[in-house]
């Protein structure tokens, strides 16, 4: 692939000017997009509380963690369906009302669907964060302090979660994603809220078969034969609907556009890989060593954190050095992250497992995302922002029912 060219802003033309004026400050872009990520990896240490408030078996409460991937992988390309068509405003007020609302039913939830449908709230809310976020950035760098803080709040995550639910209960420390509400002030004071011009007609059949399709991939890791076949047939009919309608939810362009294909490909098999990692190794740490919990957690928040800044620095790296170059390094790393976990016969070398996967994902969320929208036209670029941030989210989704069936044995 060629060297990149000078880094142009992600906005829309229309928007650029007033953007450049006005652009929101990083420090508050990272507020509304990273908290997610410490609500979301907040049950790595705490699915046995989970499982014993709810009455049920640890692996059934991993649907917990399964069912806030599947609604971040599917409201991402809703929201940014929104984004383009009603404008920022409008998907902050809903991601606003959204994460109130999923965090109330959470802290009251007796049952598993109830807790469920909370928690596929708070990730709905969040992923429109951290689409309102990203096309926001403007840059890789920018980007790259938005990726590196989700890494960053992500590995705090297991031990926030587990500290808090020490102090108070597991429910309040599901609800840290609510904290990104307090950049709101901020955002909206800087940002154009206004609604773009679009009016083309919603395709809401495209956004169902999206839907459908996600869905089943996202149960593949626990339904293996059904749920691939429902992806094929759900994938098809997406297909189908794509040449009939090449401009809908889905856009054909984005489709031929071979960077935008490879980048979200790629985000999506870093992105699986890490949080299948990132529930597995706590769970092989305490089975090979006799730490504590609060041991695994702070060194697992460590780990991360540490690769939580590489990968800022790959970001920042990244406008100096050719585009192979940089996917050799997000390849290398993120084939040697899972290799060494299976290989290692050394406990504590699992950390340093937790830095490589956290580098390459981090890393390759900041990157892969501007090469994937840079590559996709300009009308496209809110499209193409939600599309990538599904094929990471997948992995969100993977990664953890992955660890379930091989750490938790269900």
């Amino acid at each position: 692939m060629p060297e990149l060219a000078p880094r142009p802003a992600l906005h829309t033309p229309a928007t650029v000017s007033a953007q450049e004026a006005r652009q929101v400050p990083v420090v508050w872009l990272a507020l509304l997009a990273t908290p997610v990520a410490a609500s979301a990896n907040g049950p790595v240490l705490i699915l046995p509380d989970m499982a014993g408030s709810l009455g049920i078996r640890t692996a059934t409460a991993t649907w917990l963690v399964t069912a806030f991937a599947w609604a971040m992988a599917v409201g991402t390309p809703v929201m940014a369906s929104l984004l383009r068509r009603r404008g920022l405003g409008s998907v902050l007020r809903l991601c606003t009302a959204l994460i109130v609302a999923g965090t109330a039913v959470l802290c009251v939830a007796p049952w598993l669907p109830l807790a469920m449908a909370g928690r596929a709230a708070q990730a709905m809310g969040g992923a429109g964060l951290i689409t309102a976020a990203m096309s926001l950035a403007g840059s890789v760098r920018r980007m790259g302090v938005i990726t590196a803080g989700f890494g960053t709040l992500g590995a705090a995550g297991p031990l926030l979660g587990s500290t808090i639910a020490d102090v108070t209960s597991w429910r309040v420390s599901l609800g840290v994603g609510a904290v990104a509400l307090l950049a709101l002030p901020a955002v909206v004071r800087r940002a154009d809220l206004s609604a773009p011009r679009h009016n083309a007609p919603f395709d809401g059949r495209g956004c169902v078969l999206l839907v459908l399709t996600a869905t089943a991939l996202v149960l593949v890791p626990r339904y293996p034969l059904p749920a691939v076949a429902a992806s094929l047939a759900a994938a098809a009919l997406l297909a189908l609907h794509i040449r009939y309608r090449p401009a809908g939810f889905v856009p054909a362009s984005l489709l031929r556009t071979r960077t935008f294909v490879l980048s979200a490909l790629l985000a999506c098999t870093l992105a699986t890989s890490y949080f299948t990692l990132l529930f597995t190794v706590p769970q092989l740490l305490g089975d090979r060593t006799d730490w504590s919990t609060s041991t695994i957690g702070t060194g697992q928040l460590i780990a991360l954190l540490a690769g939580s800044a590489l990968s800022m620095g790959l970001a920042a790296a990244s406008a100096r050095m050719s585009r192979p170059r940089v996917l050799t390094i997000l390849i290398t790393a993120g084939a040697a992250a899972p290799l060494t976990a299976a290989l290692t016969p050394w406990a504590p070398l699992l950390l340093l497992v937790a830095t490589v996967a956290v580098f390459a994902t981090s890393g390759g969320q900041a990157t892969l995302a501007v090469y994937a929208i840079q590559a996709s036209p300009t009308a496209q670029r809110p499209t193409a922002i939600g599309l990538i941030s599904l094929c990471y989210q997948l992995g969100g989704a993977f990664g953890p029912a992955i660890a379930a069936l091989l750490t938790l044995g269900g």
